[in-house]
């Protein structure tokens, strides 16, 4: 399990409007399951959309009419035989509140209703929903999440990101049809918010090592690459010649049992390693360091990944990151990491 004050910072990186007025105080508060925390967010979130404004888009309509408006539908006048009524059939834009980023709010408002939340919360919950009352409920196994944000509706993407997580995240059906929220977020949703987390960290508080996730080219004898697969990793950090590659990882278990024998999880570490020789390679002709760090959220299990290897001249290191301790704990951490960017990462200045 992780801190819910933690789950809020993590958040508040990788979703860095949460840092705006009216939000960043947010933290100060005490949760006591991430449901509620997720329906805080909202909350403050959707009140801030409604001063600006809920985004509004024209949808096409289709609708029988004495007058013409917009464009006459002929082929489906003829067919309805509205004519004989002296209607038609008109095709015509409408500019309307009941956008598919609007659903997606109003429908999570009201499975939050059925949540765990206090009673203020769900006060409040009602009170927003005021605003949606020209809005439908979306199907939520429907939904489509790949939405594209522009500079009009950017401040949606987080709200939308927060709907995800509790309707992805959070949310089962019981078998009377009513809801229950999850414990917690699973595994491939906490991994996608434990990387963004890491790289907005870093981002934020180490500008200067330019942290970016970065494609990395095979480098081949001949040419001829048209079927390997894009290599492209989590976070890079670059301070003068050292290159640190890291790959974040979120898993229930961080080691995978061989032979009755606990050990790194080999995808993992054939990865980083190929991402790291083959950025080495690239660099051959210049002075350099480039190193890897395989870095996992911190689990339950007794035995947790925390070593150096040394191999063919680059440092592959593996660690854990507690989430579960005080967020100074993991920001000591990721800061030491970055610190090590200041001086050579190989034995010797290899």
């Amino acid at each position: 399990m992780i801190l819910i004050k933690n789950i809020y910072y993590m958040l508040s990186y990788a979703y860095q409007v949460l840092n705006e007025e009216g939000m960043k105080n947010m933290g100060l508060e005490s949760f006591d399951n991430v449901q509620k925390l997720c329906a805080e967010i909202l909350i403050k979130g959707i009140h801030i959309q409604i001063k600006r404004g809920l985004k509004r888009d024209y949808v096409l309509k289709s609708e029988q009419m004495s007058a013409v408006k917009g464009k006459i539908d002929v082929t489906e006048t003829l067919k309805t035989m509205s004519v004989l009524r002296r209607k038609q059939v008109c095709n015509y834009d409408d500019l309307t509140i009941d956008i598919p980023l609007n659903r997606i709010l109003k429908t999570t408002m009201l499975i939050l209703l059925k949540g765990d939340v206090t009673k203020l919360q769900k006060k409040e919950l009602r009170k927003l929903l005021v605003y949606f009352s020209n809005v439908r409920e979306t199907d939520i196994h429907l939904i489509d999440w790949n939405i594209h944000y522009t500079r009009n509706n950017q401040y949606y993407q987080m709200l939308i990101s927060i709907c995800y997580l509790v309707l992805k995240g959070l949310l089962q059906t019981e078998k009377d049809g009513s809801y229950k929220m999850m414990d917690f977020f699973d595994e491939q949703r906490m991994n996608r918010l434990y990387e963004k987390f890491i790289l907005e960290y870093y981002r934020k508080h180490y500008p200067q090592l330019s942290p970016n996730p970065s494609p990395i080219e095979w480098q081949l004898d001949q040419a001829g690459d048209a079927m390997l697969p894009m290599m492209k990793t989590d976070i890079t950090l670059k301070s003068g010649n050292n290159i640190l590659i890291i790959d974040a990882k979120y898993y229930s278990h961080n080691t995978q049992e061989q032979f009755g024998k606990r050990t790194i999880h080999s995808n993992n570490l054939y990865q980083i390693f190929t991402y790291v020789k083959n950025k080495d390679y690239e660099l051959k002709d210049t002075p350099h360091t480039v190193s890897g760090l395989l870095l996992y959220a911190r689990t339950d299990e007794e035995i947790q990944p925390d070593n150096d290897y040394y191999m063919s001249g680059n440092r592959i290191g593996v660690k854990s990151l507690d989430l579960n301790a005080e967020f100074e704990s993991i920001a000591s951490i990721l800061n030491g990491i970055a610190n090590k960017m200041e001086i050579s990462l190989l034995p010797n200045g290899v």
